[in-house]
């Protein structure tokens, strides 16, 4: 049996990954292939457990280790118990967000080195990255606009321009010195834009 593609979506709040997980995932089912769509943190019932301390607003402090350690032990349960069984048995994984999350938001947002979350990363996953990863990428004016729409921030939405602007930015300094994993999306285009874009980049992934 082949082996399955994984697949990331990152960026900002606001810039409308749910939505085009669901387009691209729509195109690889109509290709013919199982597909499993998930997220970061969680994916597994003890994973969202934990997504739920790290996101949820709480009296007591959250340090900034403590959040990358939660992240990294919610990503390991993912991955051992969802995405590296499903890829191995020739399911495609799209999943919104990935480790370029933690080296964005741990590491450019809250400037944790670099150097630590590439330690965590290999002991919890190894060699298994996504085969593409889409950022879509819009700025953190526009992000947070429309992001203020939907339901009462969490713990990370509420953080200041300042941290998305960071975090931004570390996107794009992955994006530029990983070419050939990660696509850039300009996101601030409308939604039907963006979509034509995903649409391409499926014809292209799924090479019809």
């Amino acid at each position: 049996m082949s082996r399955g593609r994984f697949i990331s979506f990152e960026g900002i709040e606001g810039v409308g990954k749910s939505t085009n997980i669901a387009t691209l995932a729509r195109h690889v089912e109509q290709a013919g292939h199982e597909v499993v769509c998930t997220r970061e943190p969680g994916g597994t019932p003890n994973a969202e457990r934990i997504r739920d301390i790290v996101s949820s607003h709480s009296e007591e402090p959250m340090p900034e280790i403590a959040e990358l350690m939660l992240i990294f032990a919610a990503r390991s349960l993912h991955v051992e118990n969802v995405i590296r069984p499903a890829v191995e048995k020739g399911t495609w994984v799209i999943c919104d967000r990935f480790t370029d999350s933690s080296r964005a938001y741990q590491g450019g947002g809250r400037g944790i080195d670099m150097a630590v979350i590439d330690e965590l990363a290999e002991l919890v996953h190894g060699d298994l990255w996504p085969d593409l990863t889409i950022l879509l990428d819009a700025p953190v004016d526009i992000g947070m606009a429309r992001a203020s729409r939907r339901s009462d921030p969490d713990r990370f939405e509420s953080e200041r321009a300042e941290f998305f602007e960071r975090v931004r930015a570390r996107y794009l300094q992955i994006a530029a010195a990983e070419p050939h994993r990660v696509t850039l999306v300009d996101a601030s285009r409308e939604l039907d834009v963006v979509r034509k874009d995903i649409d391409r980049i499926a014809l292209r992934l799924l090479d019809i």
